[in-house]
């Protein structure tokens, strides 16, 4: 489980299951356009992401497919073969050697798939999120179990890869956010409907990757905090969702972001936006949280960890134009 310590500024130490980070700054997973066509990290990514190592608490890599079929761009990544985990075995050893834990964050696009390289277009329900990628089929049972294997083997791979720990990307419009949402799940059988139905499939992706993985192993997750949306997802919501997976020991800690189930932009994308539905999930939950969203500077994430609005703090933008970043708020 990840447990928070006395949280007083970004450099105090927090432990994610049996790991220790050393300081509570996170690098956020952001895509880089660089995977090969058949979806294998390249050179690019071990540079990229060894190169940032050294002064963070840890690093999350870019959204990893966990099916051919689930890839979110042509030129991701992915961990669907032995040979997908070999290629990130050589990002990770990089990594590690600057002393860095790295995690890897687990994807399917659902009915927001890369069209140039899907074969079948599925989601929970057949809703189209625009015209661009069409039409999903709805996901049979026997589908959704097919995919909850490829989580399964994903995670295996993960631990072959050498990764730390797993992010299971729940959040921006993807597969697993589909399911959570009531404005793009519409079944009526066990994954759908109710609060619970429609959260059983993220419940049932995190059991698959337990399986494999063990209780001690790192298992953290990406929610979009709200769908920007009358009638969509809630922080309250989300946290009524995660609560009973937090019971069953099935997550060590939740990261919070926001939006991407349909076409529409936030309001108002201001330094550290998406803080306050941070710090409304983490009062239903007692694994930390991670606050992510334009939070650049030491001052700022100092105030979010000291007043308990947050466990952690993600950094993403910043790092793309300065691999030294960490060195500006961690000093």
């Amino acid at each position: 489980m990840l447990t928070a310590q006395t949280a007083l500024t970004l450099n105090s130490p927090i432990t994610v299951g049996s790991l220790e980070l050393r300081n509570r700054l996170i690098l956020a997973p952001m895509q880089q356009y660089q995977g090969s066509p058949e979806g294998y990290a390249t050179e690019h990514h071990t540079q990229h992401y060894s190169r940032r190592a050294g002064a963070l608490g840890m690093m999350i890599v870019e959204s990893t497919a966990v099916s051919d079929n689930g890839r979110l761009v042509p030129n991701d990544i992915g961990i669907f073969t032995d040979r997908h985990a070999e290629a990130l075995k050589r990002v990770t050893d990089a990594v590690h050697a600057a002393h860095t834990p790295i995690f890897v964050q687990l994807s399917h696009g659902g009915r927001k798939s890369a069209p140039e390289v899907t074969k079948k277009l599925v989601a929970p329900s057949a809703m189209a999120y625009d015209d661009t990628y069409g039409v999903p089929s709805e996901l049979t049972v026997a589908e959704i179990e097919a995919l909850l294997e490829d989580y399964r083997l994903a995670a295996r791979r993960s631990i072959a890869a050498g990764f730390d720990g797993i992010e299971v990307h729940a959040a921006h419009g993807f597969l697993i956010h589909q399911f959570l949402s009531p404005l793009s799940n519409r079944r009526t059988d066990a994954y759908g409907g109710s609060r619970e139905g429609r959260s059983r499939f993220l419940r049932d992706t995190l059991a698959a990757i337990r399986s494999e993985t063990g209780r001690g192993y790192p298992l953290i997750v990406r929610v979009s905090s709200t769908d920007y949306t009358e009638g969509g997802l809630t922080p309250q919501e989300v946290a009524l969702m995660l609560k009973p997976l937090e019971a069953e020991g099935l997550l060590d800690g939740v990261d919070v972001s926001s939006g991407g189930l349909l076409p529409v932009q936030p309001p108002d994308v201001h330094p550290g936006y998406q803080v306050p539905d941070a710090a409304a999930i983490k009062q239903h939950l007692h694994v930390p949280v991670i606050a992510v969203g334009k939070i650049y500077t030491r001052p700022f994430a100092d105030r979010i960890i000291a007043d308990g609005l947050a466990d952690a703090v993600a950094v993403g933008r910043p790092f793309l134009d300065d691999p030294d970043f960490a060195q500006t708020l961690i000093g």
